[in-house]
Parts: C-alpha cells; sequence; structure tokens
C-alpha cells in the first residue's frame, strides 16, 4: 500500500508530507485546497506528464515521492527484473522535475519513466474524475469483463493473440506471392543478376585492404625503416649497436675486478641480442618490400569493385554475404512458386483453423462469465439505488479475425420500469456512470491484486440516499484493498478509517 507522499514546489504547494494508513482513506475540503493537486502530484511521479509550469513559482524545480510497502510478488518479480531490491517490501518512487528535464528515481537508482509505468500499473489503480466515461467504450467493456473472467480468460487471450500473429505473417508471406509470370521473371532476373554480381566478387581476402595501403606507402615505410635501422643497426660510429657494443666491452672490463658488475654485463649483453634480433627483422621486412606496379593496379581495381559492393549490399562483407543469403532464399521462393504458395495456403488455412478454434474458446469463456458479471452487477447496482435496473451484455461477432479474438461486447442497460434495454451510452447521465464503475469496481476488487486504490471525485452528481449506498460500496472495497479518495460528500468522509 501507499505509506506516505512527500510533495515540494509544486503548484501551490510549498511542501508537503501526507500519511496513508489502511483501509479507506479520505481527502475533503473546500474547492481549491489543493485535493487534486495531491492526486496529480502522485500521477506525476508514476510517469504520468506534466507541464514545466507546474513547478511552483520562483523555485527552479519541484520534486513528488512516494512510499509503498507490498508484499505482492509480482512487484518483486518485475524489481529483480530491473536489478532493484525491495528492502523489506518496502519501494520508493520519486521524480524531480526541472525546467528542462526530470529525473525518475526507484528505490534511489535511476530508471526511465517506461519503467516506473509498469512498477505503477502493479502497486495502484487511480480512477480519475472523468475515467468513469470510458465504460462507454466497447474496449474498455470487453476489457472489464476479461479482467472479471481472470485467469482463464488471460490464458485463451494469449493464444488467441500468439495464433492471430501468426496468421498475420503468413498472410503477409503470402501477399508476396500475387505475382503475375511476367513479375516473377522480372523478380527472379534481378536477383540471379545480384547473386552473380557478389559471388563473382569473391569477397573472401578481408587482408586486401592492408596489402594495399601498405603498397600504396611502400616508399615512406622503406624510408622510415632504413632511419630505424641506421640508427640502432651496427656499423655507423654513433649507432646504438655500436655504442651498446663498447659499453658492453667497458662494462666486462670493470667486471674483472669486481664480480658485483657480472649482473648488469649479462643485461648489456642481453640488450645487444635483443637489438641484434630487431635488426634482423628490419632488414628483412625490407628485402621484402617489393612489388609490381600491376600488383598494385589489380589491388586497387579489386578494392574499389568490393567498395562499389559495399555501397550497393552492406557496409561489410558479413552483410553483404548475409544480403546474398537472403536474396538465395527468395531466387529459391521463386523457382519453387506454385509449390511454396500451395504450402504457404495450407499453413494459412490450419492456422485459421486453430485461430478460430481458439477464438470460440475465449469467446465460450466470455459468455459464461458474462451471466456472472450481469447478474452481479445487476446485484451492485441494486445496492446503489437503482431499484428496476437491468443489465445485459450482448456479444456480437466481429467482421474479422483480431487479437482480441472475435467478439464484439457492448453493455446494454434499462434504468426505469418498462423501458427498453438500451447500449450505455444511450441511457445514462453522469452520475448513473459513476454508480456503475464503483459497482464493477466493487465486483473487480476481489479478484484484483492491486493494493492501492484511488478514487478522485467519482461521486460528481450523487447526493442523499444514494451517497449513502454509495459509500457502503467504497467502504466494502476498503476492507480488501487500500483505498485513497477524494470527495465533497460528508456521507463518504464519515465512513473513513482516515
Amino acid at each position: 500500500m501507499l505509506t506516505n507522499l512527500h510533495v515540494k514546489n509544486l503548484a501551490l504547494i510549498d511542501e508537503a508530507e501526507v500519511e496513508f494508513g489502511p483501509g479507506l482513506n479520505i481527502l475533503t475540503g473546500e474547492t481549491g485546497a489543493g485535493k487534486s493537486i495531491l492526486i496529480g502530484s502522485i500521477n506525476a511521479a508514476l510517469g504520468k506528464k506534466i507541464s514545466r509550469e507546474m513547478i511552483r513559482t520562483g523555485e527552479t524545480s519541484a520534486l513528488v515521492e512516494l512510499v509503498f510497502e507490498t508484499e505482492n510478488p509480482h512487484v518483486l518479480e518485475l524489481l529483480k527484473e530491473m536489478d532493484l531490491e525491495a528492502e523489506e517490501g518496502q519501494v520508493i518512487i520519486s521524480r524531480k522535475i526541472t525546467g528542462s528535464r526530470s529525473v525518475c528515481r526507484i528505490n534511489g537508482e535511476a530508471c526511465n519513466i517506461s519503467q516506473v509505468k509498469a512498477l505503477a500499473s502493479l502497486l495502484l489503480d487511480i480512477h480519475g474524475q472523468h475515467e468513469h466515461q470510458s465504460l462507454l467504450y466497447p474496449d474498455r467493456q470487453i476489457a472489464i469483463l476479461d479482467a472479471f473472467a481472470g485467469t482463464e480468460a488471460a490464458t485463451a487471450k494469449g493464444e488467441v493473440r500468439a495464433l492471430y500473429q501468426e496468421w498475420k505473417n503468413v498472410r503477409k508471406e503470402l501477399s508476396a506471392y500475387e505475382l503475375d509470370e511476367e513479375a516473377r521473371k522480372r523478380e527472379a532476373a534481378f536477383l540471379t543478376f545480384e547473386i552473380n554480381e557478389i559471388d563473382q566478387a569473391e569477397l573472401k581476402d578481408e587482408a586486401l585492404e592492408t596489402a594495399y595501403r601498405k603498397m600504396g606507402h611502400a616508399k615512406k615505410i622503406a624510408e622510415s625503416l632504413q632511419t630505424v635501422y641506421a640508427i640502432t643497426g651496427y656499423g655507423a660510429e654513433n649507432s646504438a649497436g655500436e655504442q651498446v657494443g663498447r659499453a658492453i666491452r667497458e662494462l666486462q672490463q670493470a667486471a674483472v675486478y669486481d664480480d658485483a658488475l657480472s649482473g648488469p654485463s649479462q643485461t648489456l649483453s642481453d640488450i645487444d641480442g635483443l637489438l641484434n634480433d630487431f635488426n634482423r627483422e628490419i632488414s628483412a621486412y625490407l628485402s621484402e618490400l617489393t612489388f609490381s606496379e600491376e600488383e598494385y593496379y589489380e589491388t586497387e581495381k579489386r578494392l574499389d569493385e568490393i567498395n562499389r559492393l559495399k555501397a550497393k549490399y552492406g557496409k561489410t562483407m558479413e552483410e553483404i554475404a548475409a544480403y546474398r543469403e537472403e536474396q538465395q532464399k527468395k531466387l529459391e521462393k521463386l523457382e519453387n512458386f506454385e509449390s511454396c504458395r500451395a504450402a504457404l495456403q495450407e499453413q494459412l488455412q490450419k492456422t485459421e483453423q486453430k485461430l478460430d478454434a481458439a477464438a470460440h474458446n475465449l469467446s465460450k469463456i466470455r459468455r459464461n462469465y458474462a451471466k456472472r458479471l450481469e447478474t452481479q452487477i445487476i446485484e451492485g447496482l441494486r445496492d446503489l439505488n437503482f431499484l428496476h435496473v437491468a443489465f445485459e451484455i450482448s456479444f456480437e461477432k466481429t467482421k474479422s479475425y483480431t487479437e482480441n479474438g472475435t467478439d464484439a461486447v457492448e453493455f446494454l442497460i434499462s434504468t426505469n420500469p418498462g423501458e427498453a434495454i438500451r447500449p450505455l451510452a444511450k441511457v445514462v447521465s453522469g452520475g448513473e456512470l459513476s454508480r456503475i464503475m464503483l459497482a464493477i469496481k466493487t465486483i473487480l476488487a476481489d479478484r484484483d491484486e492491486t493494493e492501492t486504490l484511488i478514487f478522485d471525485e467519482i461521486d460528481t452528481g450523487i447526493s442523499g440516499r444514494t451517497a449513502q449506498k454509495f459509500t457502503q460500496k467504497m467502504a466494502q472495497i476498503g476492507q480488501r484493498h487500500q483505498v485513497i479518495c477524494i470527495t465533497h460528500l460528508p456521507q463518504i468522509a464519515a465512513m473513513a478509517d482516515s
């Protein structure tokens, strides 16, 4: 649950600290007191877009910090995936907002907005003043039904989603076979040309560029090495070799009189040996530094060809080889056009059969749970002073497959006796929508693992006896979850645990 909220320099708030407890937490006060800013600050900490103008006038930055205590295994697992730990189940999310950027942290570690949002979705659910309007959209209605159906629907939806993606991929691949014979011939000729061009280049010698660079600078290399040889070799009066030789002779004469000099004498002899080896290597390199103009020209020509192919097919030899392999596969498909198309059509048919069966199974699960949800929503609405309510969940089949199956779901309602049942959007007022949403939230609360639910003035348009009923539902949710609620209604405020 959310235990602490710390806000600094945000909007009209200089600095505020709020401690929340379990059960029903109420924030109340007159309009303009700053209730919604507290909820807005929670949204800001959890990654919602926020204007830099929200920084308190005269300040350069704002800070929001949330402290949660949780035992939810899904939260702990997600933290582990992020390489973060929750010490004794504590999760601290903070966001610092400046004029140019914002920085998010989870338990002190910098993170991105998407990580914060992923974690927030498991920690709490915020129901804003106008969110009940989302009830009017079919996508939201089917999501509510799936949430009610729980794991059974989630597993079936996962299977449908995977098969739908496979079905889409096969259809896309099959669409590439919608070519007439002339187009196939042109495509095959083009692929053959590219494959042959790459093959004829024989792209195997990766040392070619090194060899070309060596040839192009052979004169400079030779001049430098001859100078090095003259400095380090033997023969010249002041060369390193001659100087070291002279030093060895002098040191050997001195060592005759003191055995302690035998070590340095041996070291200098080793240096002389290394210098000899070095000069032999330089001499051998110089003797091999010969090539013909024809060899240089051929190397240059081959490099030009390789660079031309790189510009067409890939920046490296590996990329060119991968491109050639890809074109070869396309050519083989064209050469075996009819058999490949027939195989894909068969694959599409089999995938479609599996998808249809999975979608049918998902629909069956939904219809089964829809009857139970209808009953529970009717009971919940009667508790909220809808005395003569009728409620149904209608199903229609979509024109094509979707990743959500083949169900188009719509909530239908009648709130007065004798009134025909009609789509939600054509019947209810704002206050009625609030009550319907609360009834649904109460039903889903038993199935929801989210520990904290926040309601921001969802009691709009409610008063009297209905407000009392509304309060009882809110308290009922508070028995299983931490609830934080902004309200103007004294009936609701009176039920607060905090």
